[in-house]
């Protein structure tokens, strides 16, 4: 089964939403995927964060920030996906087999509701069209631009 690494600086609010996209698009999928995320820092889960994918039913109440020493298997990932800027420059060097990805998100943390919701949604078309390739036995796209916008069922 792939495991698939998504790492953000506190692991508070992107890395965690698109942690539980990427789960639910494998779910609908029917793709095995292990994923976890992580962060640079660990620091709280943001209400926001909870609030704006239990408008898509999704519940992060059970998750926890965590580093990437709290992951795991920390260095045994077939992909690490990185999305904030400063985490890809944190990043751990890892192994040859071990494909990276950079999908840059904007911090929607201060911002409104508005501002998360497009954020979540961002990173629901990014990580809906990671899994969507993994299925098709494709390589996951390198860029968010490169990321062609897929609705998985």
């Amino acid at each position: 089964m792939p495991r698939v690494l998504i790492l953000c600086t506190h692991n508070s609010a992107r890395s965690q939403m698109a942690e539980a996209l990427t789960r639910d698009a494998a779910r609908r999928l029917g793709v095995d995927l292990e994923v976890h995320s992580a962060g640079t820092e660990a620091t709280r889960i943001k209400d926001d964060a909870k609030t704006v994918m239990a408008e898509l039913g999704i519940d992060l109440s059970i998750h926890i920030s965590k580093t990437l020493w709290d992951v795991p298997d920390a260095q045994n990932f077939d992909y690490v996906v990185t999305v904030c800027d400063s985490a890809a420059e944190a990043c751990p060097v890892y192994p040859g087999k071990t494909n990276r990805r950079h999908y840059p998100f904007t911090d929607p943390s201060g911002g409104s509701l508005d501002r998360w919701r497009t954020v979540r949604d961002q990173l629901k078309v990014q990580f809906d069209a990671f899994v969507q390739a993994l299925n098709d036995g494709q390589d996951a796209p390198p860029t968010y631009e490169d990321s062609p916008a897929v609705t998985v069922v």
